[in-house]
């Protein structure tokens, strides 16, 4: 069985095309493959592009909100892009090892930690909105103003009954 690839390894040859589908291992699901290889695509091109600027997908998420919405508060961080502590703990501190983003504690409470992005990140910011509407032109290529609604239409049903799967199988309070 083919290993999945990893975004990083791109243009290395071991990964199998882009284009080969997954196998279904049961013949059902055609909905759900569609779903993976688009995201998987999305991610791998997301990864390439984001290279350039010494980014990791992910990453360039964590500065649009810094720099659309100022400092902010690493748990808000967490909540508001969807992640978990561990993960956002480690992208800040590549972010603040690479000099994009600084932390330091909130002046009301110690234990709070503030993120906020660096002179040096402005300079990135014009370079990932560019990198972004490439990825836009890129995922949106061959499709008509009308078929690209229909597919936001239609992904946002799909998140939203994905986001209430998820709310029910949340272990309860």
């Amino acid at each position: 069985m083919a290993k999945e690839p990893d975004p990083a390894d791109e243009g290395n040859g071991t990964a199998d095309s882009p284009r080969t589908p997954p196998p279904s291992p049961t013949g059902a699901g055609a909905l759900n493959h569609a779903v993976f290889r688009v995201a998987r695509l999305h991610r791998l091109h997301a990864a390439q592009l984001l290279r350039r600027v010494g980014l990791h997908p992910g990453q360039e998420l964590v500065m649009m909100q810094l720099w659309d919405l100022g400092p902010q508060r690493q748990t808000d961080l967490v909540r508001v892009l969807g992640s978990d502590a561990a993960t956002m703990t480690r992208t800040v501190k590549r972010l603040e090892n690479a000099g994009f983003v600084r932390r330091r504690p909130c002046e009301m409470d110690g234990r709070v930690t503030i993120v906020e992005p660096t002179a040096a990140s402005l300079a990135l910011r014009e370079q990932v909105e560019r990198i972004w509407s490439d990825l836009e032109r890129s995922t949106a290529a061959g499709l008509s103003e009308e078929e690209q609604r229909a597919a936001i239409g239609t992904l946002s049903r799909i998140a939203d009954s994905l986001a209430d799967a998820v709310d029910r199988c949340a272990p309860p309070d």
